[in-house]
């Protein structure tokens, strides 16, 4: 049983297909495509080239642009979900409750409500979390809150039929989200964006184009073209850069950056924006970040900076103080909204926690997690859950860039990996070793000790309270790729068969 029809569950549930592998696929939404079905804000879009942020498998999609925007990704999605056989395997409306593991008969009963609203339960040999990180809304406690009166929601719950037009828009956050949507929201009277850190952001190329209708034919007919292509954007938008995110403990300006490289980087950023912000000098003050790049989530400029310099465009950035029922009040001040958009990001420490999952004795998947601690062998597996995986779970994200769809088809492969030991030697269950959980945890954290996102001061939704990574791989993609190319047996502790019933 997978939990979640997102790119993750579609990309397991394809695999397990060509398998011959039973499965189904319990989906909370009433469409394929996870993240990319909930977000519907204007501008929505992906900041990975389609190209790699795309399935090495099936029916190769022709893509319109480079950097491609939301419903052109839910229809590729969709389609792959056909081509590959995934939906008639997929149940939608139904939202899982829990899981427990059933020492027994070595199974998982899975509770959920069912397409009828009703309670309902399967039992499966395999259940693996499919739900994914950006999902979850987070929106802060601000102050009053409630008591707006207006238009308020958060991004991922775009109103299908909202019109902008002549209205008072109040955008709280400015990370990617908001990078994305403000520059759509012309229309609007006045477009207020509250922000809380500035965001390091880069001008690239091509990232508004379409795919001439050359470039589209070399894609589609020149032997071996489309794979080089991909493979120039895997390392120029990932591996190539992780190196230099490392820490150097002899360089002379930790303040600004972390090594030689990360400071031209720096430098190069900053000369964009001060183009862009020109004779603007309030505005640069508020939009110059004071952190090294890449600590947080390097933005795409989608018209951004020239946005802010338009003329019914305000950015705040004092601490908010409280909402009241016509707006917002920054430093005693209030200013007026018809529409508040929370761009505040998502629960990004849960994963697989938020599903009530009890494995081995009862043990408590949130329990072992809580309060934002996650971890998992490979960010896949966990002691004391039999037969038990979490995609895209800890440790997997990407900050150095890169496509996470190649992450999950790593441990898809890796899953199927898993599956077939269990199928050639007649085993009921495995479980992850403690020892191996730890030893991978620790190795992780030691690794991430040298790099950007633990440098002194940095703030950023990568790091639990206590200051340790979690949502992040401190590895290359094609160091991922050989840890879990081959799954080790010997790391786990696996069960023989069930004894018949006497």
């Amino acid at each position: 049983m997978i939990v979640g029809a997102g790119i993750s569950g579609l990309a397991l549930g394809a695999q397990l297909g060509r398998l011959g592998v039973r499965y189904v696929i319990l989906e909370k939404n009433e469409e394929i495509g996870g993240t990319w079905w909930e977000n519907r804000y204007p501008g929505c879009g992906v900041d990975t080239p389609n190209h790699a942020y795309s399935f090495s498998f099936g029916e190769r999609f022709e893509w319109t642009r480079y950097f491609s925007k939301r419903d052109e990704i839910e229809r590729y999605l969709c389609e792959m979900a056909d081509s590959t056989g995934v939906r008639e395997h997929t149940r939608f409306c139904c939202e899982v409750d829990g899981a427990e593991w059933d020492e027994t008969t070595r199974r998982w009963r899975v509770r959920f409500t069912d397409e009828a609203g009703r309670p309902a339960e399967l039992d499966a040999d395999v259940l693996v979390s499919a739900v994914g990180v950006l999902n979850m809304a987070s929106i802060p406690d601000f102050a009053g809150r409630d008591r707006f009166e207006g238009l308020a929601f958060h991004s991922s719950r775009w109103p299908d039929d909202l019109d902008l037009t002549d209205q008072r828009v109040a955008v709280v956050g400015t990370g990617a989200t908001a990078m994305q949507l403000v520059p759509t929201a012309a229309q609007a009277a006045s477009i207020t964006v509250y922000q809380r850190s500035a965001q390091w952001a880069r001008d690239i190329p091509g990232y508004r184009d379409e795919i001439t209708d050359n470039a589209r034919w070399l894609l589609a007919n020149v032997p071996f073209y489309a794979d080089w292509f991909r493979l120039t954007m895997f390392w120029r938008y990932g591996d190539g850069l992780l190196p230099y995110l490392r820490k150097d403990p002899e360089w002379a300006f930790p303040e600004r950056s972390v090594n030689r490289i990360n400071d031209r980087h720096r430098q190069e950023m900053a000369d964009f924006i001060e183009r862009e912000l020109d004779g603007r000098p309030d505005l640069l003050e508020k939009c110059m970040p004071t952190y090294p790049p890449y600590g947080k989530r390097i933005l795409l400029d989608n018209g951004w900076f020239a946005t802010l310099r338009q003329p019914h465009v305000e950015l705040v950035t004092d601490p908010i103080e409280e909402f009241t029922t016509t707006g917002i009040v920054v430093d005693g001040v209030e200013r007026p909204a018809d529409i508040v958009v929370f761009a505040t990001g998502f629960q990004t420490m849960q994963f697989a926690a938020r599903l009530d999952i009890r494995g081995r004795g009862g043990r408590s998947l949130r329990d072992e997690w809580l309060p934002d601690d996650a971890s998992a062998h490979l960010g896949l597996t966990v002691p004391g859950f039999p037969n038990f995986f979490c995609l895209v779970g800890p440790t997997t994200g990407l900050g150095h860039g890169g496509s996470l769809i190649f992450v999950i088809e790593c441990q898809a492969r890796y899953i199927c990996s898993a599956l077939s030991h269990l199928t050639r030697t007649g085993a009921t269950a495995m479980e992850v070793r403690q020892e191996v959980h730890d030893e991978y945890r620790n190795r992780a954290d030691a690794e991430h000790e040298q790099l950007i996102w633990t440098h002194p001061g940095m703030t950023n939704w990568y790091r639990n309270s206590a200051g340790r990574v979690v949502a992040l791989m401190p590895w290359r993609l094609v160091d991922y790729w050989n840890m879990t190319h081959d799954f080790d047996p010997s790391e786990y502790e696996v069960t023989g068969a069930v004894q018949p019933a006497t």
